[in-house]
């Protein structure tokens, strides 16, 4: 089996964190580039990462995230929060980025850039929203592998008001909107009711078909 395989064997999301266990810095900061070198729609990574280890802010989110102990147990809590709408000053930014890391201007990439801006400045927030929190999901995808690699152990919730979450961490006031909760810390030695059981997918068959 290959070492990606293994990695994804071996996690699964901990119902239960060691709160005396804390993940070093050093392997946080790595799972955080790892999410930032992801793959993303256009390459304007459209969502931000909060790292969250405030205590008084975690119990606040654990009261809106259907009580989890995990949000407080582990010992961070990283926020995916979308982009509330593509805006041209926020494409204009990304594209002028790309253009300054790379010393030049490319008259194909120029163009796509007026592409973007006549469509994506034509959409209604919401669906903007929407696109730009898909786009959090693949560095979700992300985030758990890096998590697997450094064995932290992770949490993906969906379980959460996020208008709530939104005050609680002063989202709105920065044009972003909560997507998805992951908690990092180590799985607890007892009271695990899923550590030991077997994982269990759909079979291959079931799951992914050629098409010739």
């Amino acid at each position: 089996m290959s070492k990606t395989l293994d990695l994804l064997a071996w996690r699964y999301a901990a119902k239960k964190m060691d709160p005396s266990r804390a993940v070093p810095e050093d392997a946080v900061a790595r799972i955080v580039e790892a999410v930032r070198q992801t793959a993303s729609s256009s390459g304007l990574q459209p969502y931000e990462l909060l790292v969250v280890t405030n205590k008084d802010l975690r119990d606040q989110i654990r009261a809106v995230a259907w009580n989890q102990a995990q949000v407080v147990d582990a010992s961070h809590l990283l926020v995916f929060a979308a982009w509330d709408n593509y805006t041209a000053d926020r494409i204009n930014a990304a594209f002028d980025l790309v253009n300054d890391e790379r010393g030049f201007r490319n008259e194909g990439w120029e163009a796509y850039r007026q592409q973007l801006l006549a469509n994506y400045t034509a959409r209604d927030a919401e669906t903007n929203y929407q696109h730009a929190a898909r786009q959090a999901y693949i560095g979700l995808g992300t985030a758990l592998l890096a998590a697997a690699e450094e064995q932290v152990d992770s949490t993906p919730m969906e379980g959460f008001d996020p208008d709530s979450v939104d005050k609680i961490l002063g989202l709105r006031e920065k044009g972003l909107r909560s997507v998805i909760l992951l908690p990092l810390g180590y799985r607890a030695a007892e009271g695990d009711w899923l550590v030991n059981l077997k994982k269990v997918r759909r079979p291959l068959a079931q799951f992914a078909t050629t098409v010739a």
